[in-house]
Parts: structure tokens; C-alpha cells; sequence
């Protein structure tokens, strides 16, 4: 199999105030990795800058389980652009599980554990060590350097991303509520180049779940210890559920042994 190939790429992303008016940013660079999957077939990898940033939500916003809010320093990492699709998936297990039917769909029903064995059949195919992102390089991803609730802004529209538009966050907008998952770079992305962290399909992460964050790593790597393995986190809400629930700091409780159609997965690569 060829050797992963590198390329410089520019982008812009979108934000919104309060009630959901539209600013474009600026043209943004970052590098753009192409991992072999198959025959013609690549995973695209971002490399996602290293940087401090404040994990979690403020008093009075979000879920108890999403505090105390801590900084953590995050190391350079490669994360994959967008969610790994149907036809990716296919081209490492040989299998086409999920609801939603398409090539370039990203692929649902999974679980955390046919996500770890996507992982390493691939890693053992490329020679790179791919596997899931832990929670806080997750979020650090899906933040791009935001403090607001959504790495957009205070509030989310679903021009922005896939989830239920029929209810709003705070004094956002009412939008559309799709009722299917979408192909990656239907929406704009934030502010590292990546596609979709908000809404479409959960998002598996490598750490055991803790509540609260008392006692978390503060370096990103993932929180193994100390809790039952057989309940993993996801990130990043689905195209089934409300804004509330799509914020960079939301979490969500799964055995590892589950997966539906609303659960996903991308991968990252140190």
C-alpha cells in the first residue's frame, strides 16, 4: 500500500452571534494528511495544532457531568476531516453495518468496540498508529480555540450542521430537521478544518466514563482508569437530537458493546 501523502490546503469557516446571523472568517490553512484505506480510496487526516485550553463547561451552563471545567494541554495530533464513512469502512472490515445507505455517508450503528477493530486492522495495514481521539482531544478539536458553547459561536443553525432544527438553542433560529445523517463537507467547518463535530452521528472517544472531571488528565491523553470499562464516552450529538445536546462540552454515557444509527466515529493519528 502507497505511503500516506501530504499537501497544504485553505478553508474558511463561519460563525454566528446570538440569534444566529451569519460572519464568514478568514481564508485559514492547515496540513492535510492522506492515509491509503483501499484501492483509490484515502482518509483524510488535519493536523490539529497543539495548545492549552479550558475543558468542560461554566457553572449555570450544561450538565454537572461536564464539570469542573479544567485546562488541559494538548499535544500536536492528526485527527481524521471528517467522520469515517460507509465506504472506508467497508474497504477495512469487509462488512457494511447501519441504517443510512451511501458510500460517502459516514458509517453508523457501530460500537466502540468494532470502532477499535476498524483501528487496528487499519493501523496494522498503513503502519500508522491510528485509534480513537481521547475526550479532551476531542473537544480541544471541536473547539478550535472557542470558548462559546458551539465552536460557531453562542448558539447553532442547522445551515451550520445536521441535527433536529425543529428546536432552537437559546435565541438561535428554528431550522430543518433532516431526519438522516449527511456526507461529510455539506457544512462549513470550524476553525481547524474539520467537518461535522457538531451533530450527524455521536462520536466515539477512547476514555472509560468519569463524572465528574475531578481528577482528569491534564495532558489529553485518555482516562482509562478508575471506572467501569464497559462504559465509554461520546461526543457531539446526532442528527436526531436537540442543539442542547450538539455543544463542544456535551457528553454522552454508551456501554462499548452498543451502537445504532445514531453513533459514529473518526479516528487520529499522533
Amino acid at each position: 500500500m502507497s505511503q500516506p501523502t501530504e499537501i497544504e490546503i485553505e478553508y474558511c469557516t463561519q460563525f454566528v452571534d446570538s440569534v444566529g446571523r451569519v460572519t464568514v472568517g478568514p481564508t485559514l490553512h492547515t496540513r492535510l494528511r492522506s492515509v491509503p484505506v483501499g484501492e483509490s480510496l484515502n482518509l483524510e487526516m488535519v493536523q490539529v495544532p497543539g495548545g492549552a485550553f479550558l475543558m468542560g463547561s461554566p457553572n449555570g451552563q450544561g450538565c454537572p457531568d461536564e464539570q469542573p471545567q479544567h485546562f488541559v494541554q494538548a499535544w500536536p495530533f492528526w485527527m481524521s476531516r471528517f467522520l469515517v464513512t460507509q465506504e472506508q469502512w467497508q474497504a477495512v472490515m469487509g462488512t457494511l453495518p447501519g441504517r443510512f445507505k451511501g458510500a460517502q455517508l459516514p458509517v453508523d450503528t457501530v460500537s466502540w468496540i468494532d470502532a477499535n477493530r476498524f483501528c487496528e486492522k487499519l493501523s496494522a495495514r498503513t503502519r500508522h498508529g491510528l485509534h480513537l481521539p481521547s475526550e479532551a482531544q476531542w473537544e480541544y478539536a471541536c473547539r478550535a480555540g472557542t470558548r462559546t458553547p458551539f465552536c460557531y459561536g453562542p448558539t447553532l443553525t442547522s445551515d451550520l450542521a445536521n441535527y433536529n432544527g425543529e428546536f432552537s438553542y437559546q435565541s438561535g433560529p428554528v431550522g430543518v430537521y433532516r431526519h438522516v445523517t449527511t456526507p461529510g463537507g455539506r457544512f462549513p467547518p470550524n476553525g481547524f478544518g474539520l467537518y461535522d463535530l457538531h451533530g450527524n452521528l455521536w462520536e466515539w472517544c477512547a476514555d472509560t466514563w468519569h463524572e465528574p472531571y475531578t481528577g482528569a488528565p491534564a495532558d489529553a491523553s485518555p482516562w482509562v482508569t478508575g471506572a467501569a470499562d464497559e462504559f465509554r464516552v461520546a461526543r457531539g450529538g446526532s442528527w436526531h437530537d436537540i442543539p442542547e445536546v450538539c455543544r463542544s462540552a456535551a457528553r454522552l454515557k454508551i456501554k462499548d458493546s452498543e451502537g445504532d444509527e445514531m453513533t459514529g466515529f473518526r479516528v487520529v493519528m499522533e
